[in-house]
């Protein structure tokens, strides 16, 4: 297995700082450092060696033109969640999706808004299995 982002599962703290990366778009150390250190209690250096260590696996690209290097997630949001989801699919819900989604429809309370997506979301793929 290369040193390709597609096939690293990140860990919590990967994905968080992923996330981050995913909503501001390219960011330096401090920047991220700032957005994680509203919601956890971690160094500075803890955030730097982690992004470092990201830049190595090749979950993050790095732009060195500047003194202040300017990160930006190598891996897409959308290739990682499906990654994630399949594995806990797999592994948590013996390979069964519709468990899987009872199980987070249970217990989540949905919004107007969410159930009408996830309705149109299930007409659509009624009508692909259909044509």
């Amino acid at each position: 297995m290369g040193i390709s982002g597609k096939h690293i599962k990140p860990t919590e703290s990967e994905l968080e700082i992923l996330r981050v990366l995913w909503e501001k778009g390219p960011s330096t150390v401090r920047e991220v450092h700032e957005v994680l250190g509203q919601s956890k209690d971690a160094g500075y250096t803890t955030t730097l060696k982690l992004m470092q260590i990201m830049h190595e696996k090749g979950l993050l690209d790095r732009d060195t033109s500047s003194k202040t290097h300017i990160y930006s997630s190598a891996v897409s949001q959308e290739n990682t969640q499906r990654q994630l989801l399949d594995k806990m699919i797999d592994t948590v819900f013996n390979g069964s999706a519709s468990q899987l989604v009872l199980q987070a429809l249970g217990n989540h309370t949905s919004s107007k808004e969410e159930l009408e997506k996830i309705k149109q979301y299930l007409n659509d793929m009624e009508k692909k299995i259909n044509n």
